[in-house]
């Protein structure tokens, strides 16, 4: 049958007309029937789409804005709401590759850049996303989103009076705004006045705008004031309530079995004879010194990092994932080591070549330099950095396992498999035992030039503690390495511990587990050996 051009761009026009004034229960209706008469388009696949995220079909969402972007490759509407979609499911890699290329047809588009901005603070890549930010002002000066967003940047690097001003040019644009509020909530905490802080933050609770994850930040935010006022049976209330909201957002997660992979992983441990491990020796590298510097989140591994960083002999990257050639390769199921165990050297060697590979597309020369690799969960990935780097130093990171799971229970990260389990006292309670029986089934089975670093003992005794992890790595130790705290603002991503790094070293960290001692009961019998031996 011929279409009438004409009638069907009629149609698109009222589509629209209805989509601008926000009917999209019309909106669709219209474009449902317009595309069952025949007549595709993407604009028709796009109004369609936003109806279904209204009612929270993500994923049929995805397949029409897919659909959409197929059809039409330079489509700015829907290429630009695919990577909003992807965003909205916890893709943001994926999001980025989409909005990365709509930048580069039409370099121009502010809201492109926000949304850029946004991908890649979801990856936790702040200075970039502090840039793509700051590019949308540039071509609009009053974006909100950019603006909003920019207040995140500087919230979650500690530096709360830059957040403060961006928060409240936001509120200026939209008074009352969720996560503008969340920002000047944390800077009232920041600077001390709790009653501001817990005023504003029961004000984003009850606020019918607040979507599920402001409110799960805000309770989050909510707990910190509770606890910092001393009220701290609220406060554990309130940090089960962020956590159960956590839950929920990312209950995709819960079925991941971080815990029984990594039971399995210690069972094959044991099974091991460190009489079959052999040992490829490694090729020259560019670095002098390889550093992995590991432990459990929470144990001071970021401290260490950044402190390590300031001097001028040391590289580091923060968090990255540079092993997973080798875990592909020989750790997907860890039903034993043997392969691993008897590697020969072209296997290795490739998979040492790859990780480096990745160092460099991460941006970093380890030419003449040390170079630290800091990311605590690699822990679990012992037996393939003993394979590959076998000269390679270990800095572990320990601290009073009460303290390490109050603080990965009160803290919010990058959400993962590995940190759904810290959602809840029992599951970090378990996850951690059995990261740490790990890790010293490795230690007692194979040979590693091991250094560990006591939390506690670090922060009571900072400068004579670090000399002694300067003297195993072979540095020389400079007073202005413990002068971090301008630095730690300036990194590229931020861990839970940034902000508080920025305030310099804070030595009140420790015996925290004695204010929520009653919640913490029910995890203390899979803590006990690890309290025995790390609680001091």
């Amino acid at each position: 049958m011929t279409r009438n051009l004409e009638t069907d761009m009629e149609t698109l026009r009222t589509v629209l007309r209805l989509a601008e004034s926000r009917d999209f229960v019309g909106a669709s209706a219209l474009a449902e029937q317009t595309l069952a008469g025949g007549f595709e388009h993407p604009m028709l696949l796009n109004v369609i789409a936003t109806r279904l995220e209204q009612e929270g079909k993500y994923d049929e969402s995805l397949k029409l804005l897919k659909r959409a972007v197929a059809m039409a490759p330079n489509d700015v509407g829907a290429r630009h709401a695919l990577g909003l979609c992807l965003q909205r499911l916890d893709r943001p890699a994926e999001a980025l590759g989409y909005i990365d290329e709509l930048i580069k047809q039409h370099a121009d588009l502010p809201f492109a850049h926000a949304s850029k901005g946004n991908a890649l603070m979801a990856l936790g890549s702040l200075g970039r996303a502090k840039q793509s930010h700051q590019r949308a002002l540039e071509l609009e000066p009053g974006n909100f989103s950019a603006t909003t967003a920019l207040a995140s940047i500087a919230t979650h690097r500690g530096q709360h009076q830059e957040a403060r001003d961006w928060a409240q040019r936001a509120l200026k644009i939209v008074p009352g705004y969720p996560d503008a509020i969340l920002c000047l909530a944390a800077a009232e905490l920041a600077g001390g006045d709790l009653g501001s802080a817990e005023k504003l933050l029961r004000q984003v609770i009850i606020d019918s705008r607040a979507g599920p994850s402001d409110r799960a930040r805000a309770s989050g935010l909510l707990a910190d004031v509770l606890d910092a006022a001393g009220r701290y049976d609220e406060a554990f209330e309130a940090y089960n309530a962020c956590n159960l909201a956590l839950r929920q957002i990312h209950r995709r997660f819960a079925g991941s079995n971080v815990l029984g992979y990594t039971r399995a992983l210690t069972a094959a441990m044991q099974k091991i004879d460190a009489n079959r491990w052999t040992v490829v020796p490694e090729t020259s590298a560019a670095a002098t010194g390889h550093v992995f510097l590991l432990g459990f989140p929470r144990t001071g591994t970021t401290l260490v990092e950044v402190v390590l960083d300031g001097n001028p002999r040391v590289v580091s990257l923060e968090e990255h994932e540079l092993l997973a050639d080798g875990v592909l390769a020989f750790m997907r199921e860890p039903l034993n080591f043997e392969a691993l165990a008897s590697a020969d050297e072209r296997a290795v060697n490739a998979l040492r070549e790859a990780y480096w590979r990745r160092v460099r597309s991460a941006g970093v020369d380890v030419a003449g330099k040390v170079f630290v690799d800091k990311h605590p969960l690699n822990s679990l990935k012992l037996p393939l950095i003993v394979k590959l780097f076998p000269r390679a130093k270990i800095l572990f990171a320990v601290r009073d396992p009460r303290d390490v799971i109050l603080s990965c229970f009160r803290r919010r990260f990058q959400m993962n498999p590995s940190m759904y389990e810290l959602l809840t006292v029992s599951g970090a309670a378990a996850f951690y035992a059995a990261a740490m029986d790990f890790a010293y089934a490795v230690k007692r089975s194979l040979a590693l030039d091991w250094h560990e670093i006591r939390y506690e003992r670090l922060v009571a005794g900072f400068e004579q503690e670090m000399r002694g992890i300067c003297a195993y790595l072979d540095l020389d130790w400079m007073a202005s390495m413990g002068e971090f705290a301008h630095r730690v603002q300036a990194r590229e991503h931020a861990t839970p511990s940034t902000a508080q790094l920025s305030r310099g070293l804070v030595t009140s960290a420790t015996a925290q587990w004695r204010n929520y001692e009653s919640q913490l009961a029910p995890a203390m019998p899979l803590l006990k050996p690890w309290i025995e031996q790390f609680g001091g």
